[in-house]
């Protein structure tokens, strides 16, 4: 007597069948006609040499075989339904998102991402600019700027405790040294004012007057700002840390004279506080660390 197992297909059809207790139903599991499932299950008693359903009731009745045929499926089909979620879990990777203004994400995280992604290779981590963050949407890790006071109690700040200006090289190759900044062009970001730290808040923290009349170029985000500081259009405000991939290169320069402490920065909160997952905490602590090695 042959050992071989019988045909797949028919013992896929007759499982089917049974859990739904139609051939619609089962027909609609595996993406085929009933017709298709019909036959299936007849090439499968053929097989066997039996009935696997009594059709003289309506609905058909599973036979004393049909019975143990079941009993034999559910429980390998059972086995490999287990060990292929199983499986899956094992191969799925988790996904962390991490949230921030365009300056931090650009200036900031995505310098360091490969390090980050080497640190956590079992994480996807999805990368959203927000520039003042948006409380229906928080990331499982979200970095804002703004007041120490409108930080969440278990933020920590993380950049910003030091604002300086910065000009490319190109850009003061073309001003006498030092360079005055009521001489030079000052890059804005006017429209987002009651959210940042620009020039007016800067001069007053520094214990300075804003010059009158200095020129003035405006932009309504931070990394529009930077870039064209890169491009050599003016002067910006810089945080401790924050450019510091620009500032390492020569790609910027800090000028000689005040800086300011502010009241405003980077802060930095995950999801769930204290009981976050190990993969948003990891990578929470991680962000810390960073800035804390650049003396943000």
């Amino acid at each position: 007597m042959s050992s071989r197992l019988p045909p797949f297909s028919g013992l896929t059809a007759f499982y089917a069948a049974v859990r739904h207790g139609t051939l619609t139903g089962a027909a609609r599991e595996l993406n085929v006609s009933q017709p298709a499932v019909s036959r299936r299950i007849a090439a499968l008693e053929q097989d066997l040499g039996c009935r696997l359903f009594d059709r003289s009731h309506k609905p058909a009745r599973l036979t004393q075989q049909g019975r143990e045929m079941m009993r034999a499926l559910r429980t390998g089909f059972g086995q490999i339904e287990a060990a292929a979620e199983t499986i899956r879990r094992g191969n799925a990777k988790r996904v962390v998102t991490v949230t921030g203004p365009s300056g931090f994400v650009g200036f900031w995280l995505i310098p360091k991402l490969a390090e980050l992604e080497a640190a956590f290779p079992e994480v996807t981590i999805r990368i959203i600019s927000q520039e003042y963050g948006d409380p229906d949407r928080p990331g499982d890790v979200s970095i804002r700027y703004g007041m120490a006071s409108e930080a969440d109690p278990l933020a920590r700040r993380i950049l910003g405790d030091e604002v300086f200006p910065v000009a490319s090289p190109h850009y003061l190759s073309r001003h006498p040294s030092p360079p005055a900044l009521s001489k030079m062009t000052l890059l804005t970001m006017e429209s987002a004012r009651q959210h940042w730290h620009d020039w007016p808040s800067w001069f007053e923290a520094a214990g300075e007057r804003m010059p009158v009349g200095v020129r003035q170029l405006d932009f309504n985000s931070y990394a529009m700002l930077v870039n064209a500081a890169l491009a050599g259009q003016g002067v910006c405000l810089c945080w401790s840390g924050l450019l510091d991939s620009f500032l390492n290169t020569g790609a910027m320069v800090r000028l000689d004279g005040p800086s300011a402490r502010s009241v405003r920065g980077y802060f930095i909160t995950r999801r769930d506080g204290l009981a976050a997952s190990a993969e948003v905490t990891g990578i929470h602590d991680w962000i810390v660390a960073e800035a804390a090695i650049q003396g943000g």
